[in-house]
């Protein structure tokens, strides 16, 4: 009988407890800042009170509301982080926008993120994606990017507050 090594195995589990332990401490870093900054905002007085409390004591949090609209975004078209964070009624909070898109990567059900772009249409996210993945996940949907810039940024832009008015 031979012997087998059980060192690839054990390198393995520990590779991925490394990896688990690296995730859950960027996670909570992430969280952890994206509630500084939104602290900030309020004691600048940039957050209203009522805006402050939307963050903290809503059934649904900031980021599921964000989900949920980008969730919505057609396919061919593509918003800014602004845009959503005005038709949550938050419009100063375009960064946290962003933040909850870096964060939707392990989101159920799946949000299109790489349809989230600066307010100039600039694929400012690339890097969360991995090289050329965000401009090649667009152009596979039909909208023409060059240059990690949206072409004809005005006529493929999805306003959720014109788009979704009541």
């Amino acid at each position: 009988m031979e012997k087998t090594c059980h060192c690839e195995r054990s390198v393995a589990i520990a590779n991925y407890a490394s990896y688990s332990v690296k995730y859950a401490i960027a996670s909570s870093f992430l969280l952890a800042m994206t509630w500084v900054y939104v602290y900030k905002q309020y004691l600048s007085f940039k957050l209203s009170a009522f805006d402050f409390k939307f963050f903290i004591m809503d059934d649904i949090n900031f980021f599921d509301k964000v989900y949920q609209v980008a969730r919505l975004i057609p396919v061919g078209r593509v918003t800014s982080y602004g845009a959503i964070a005005s038709y949550l009624g938050t419009k100063g909070s375009s960064r946290m926008v962003g933040y909850a898109m870096q964060a939707a990567g392990k989101v159920v059900p799946k949000v299109p993120a790489h349809r989230v772009v600066n307010r100039q249409g600039l694929l400012t996210a690339k890097f969360h994606f991995g090289g050329n993945l965000m401009a090649e996940l667009l152009e596979g949907e039909g909208v023409k990017v060059i240059d990690d810039q949206v072409q004809d940024f005005k006529t493929v832009f999805w306003d959720p507050n014109i788009e979704l008015a009541l």
